[in-house]
């Protein structure tokens, strides 16, 4: 059945922009009526009301629009193409708990704590659409304002996306002068954070937005692109544990983690593993970050050097003097690795 937040995805979906279902409740609200829609666990819905008409018909928006006009719920399967139920009354326990008020309110959110169904509201007072799952209420939101909030956000995504660039560049430069302290690496962390935070808040509303969001997510690709991964090529570059798995469950604390603390160097190196360092310690990297963004090193192979030589420090201060090593790790090309990694440090045209 999925979680909670699984299920208000799906409810999210199936309700966006550009589906029949919100086709629907678009003309119920430019109707000025009121409307109570059970979607799925049919069995169960069915179960807990009487009375109204059995239909048993195929699903349109128009259909739904028509029968809404009726008082009482209609009743929708789970995929969306029948309609069971019109004019239905429906009796959930009154000893179910909710926090509504309205008579209409209070029976969707009590429904949807007694089935599995998704539970659809629209207030004719009101003018408001809200989807209840598992007891709780999200108000859709019209594209006029999903948009507004996407391009105040699109915004906030290219200045943080701008910040994280600048920080990069300067942290690859450190690294390769072999001083990177905790709070560079606290830094660029947070700022990996703030990108990330933003860019999950644009895919909730883009998700909202349906087939009216496609812009906004084409914007988001460009801006975050495979920042991503880049985000775990840090972690994994700094951690005292620097597995796959650890990086992930870093992120997951980064992200719960408050932004005070985030912005804490102290806080930052306990997260990663190393006790008692402060803002000025000195971190070495393995270079997992920065070989990735050499063209010459194929997937998978920047694994592969840093297992060989440790570090990136190891690396640059034996590139030169052997690079054999890297021919037998099978790079193609070590002089074009060892050129691309000078320009970068700027000692070298």
């Amino acid at each position: 059945m999925g979680s909670t937040e699984e299920r208000l995805i799906d409810a999210i979906k199936q309700t966006a922009p550009g589906t029949a279902l919100r086709h629907a409740l678009d003309m119920i609200i430019a109707g000025h009526l009121g409307a109570l829609i059970c979607v799925g666990d049919t069995d169960n819905v069915i179960a807990a009301g009487d009375d109204g008409f059995k239909l048993d018909i195929s699903f349109t928006a128009n259909r739904l629009f028509e029968l809404s006009k009726m008082d009482g719920a209609v009743v929708v399967d789970r995929d969306l193409t029948q309609i069971l139920r019109a004019n239905y009354h429906l009796n959930p326990n009154p000893s179910l708990p909710t926090s509504e008020t309205g008579m209409r309110h209070r029976t969707a959110a009590r429904m949807s704590l007694l089935t599995s169904a998704y539970i659809i509201s629209v207030s004719e007072r009101r003018q408001v659409i809200t989807v209840y799952v598992d007891g709780k209420g999200h108000q859709l939101r019209p594209v006029s304002d999903l948009m507004t909030s996407v391009n105040q956000l699109l915004v906030s995504l290219q200045n943080s996306r701008s910040q994280l660039d600048r920080a990069l560049l300067r942290l690859t430069t450190l690294e390769l002068d072999n001083y990177v302290t905790v709070a560079d690496v606290a830094q660029v962390l947070y700022l990996f954070e703030v990108l990330m935070t933003v860019g999950d808040e644009l895919d909730r509303i883009i998700l909202e937005m349906g087939s009216e969001g496609r812009p906004a997510s084409m914007q988001r690709e460009e801006l975050i692109g495979d920042m991503d991964e880049e985000y775990t090529l840090m972690i994994r570059d700094y951690a005292r544990d620097s597995s796959e798995e650890a990086a992930a469950r870093l992120r997951r604390e980064f992200r719960e983690t408050a932004n005070r603390q985030l912005r804490s160097p102290k806080r930052v190196a306990e997260l990663l593993g190393f006790e008692g360092y402060g803002e000025d310690s000195v971190l070495t990297p393995l270079g997992l970050r920065t070989l990735n963004n050499v063209s010459v090193v194929r997937k998978g192979m920047a694994d592969k050097i840093v297992d060989e030589y440790g570090s990136l420090q190891q690396l640059m201060d034996d590139i030169e003097q052997n690079p054999d090593r890297l021919d037998d790790l099978g790079v193609d090309n070590p002089s074009i690795l060892a050129d691309s990694l000078y320009r970068m440090w700027g000692k070298r045209a």
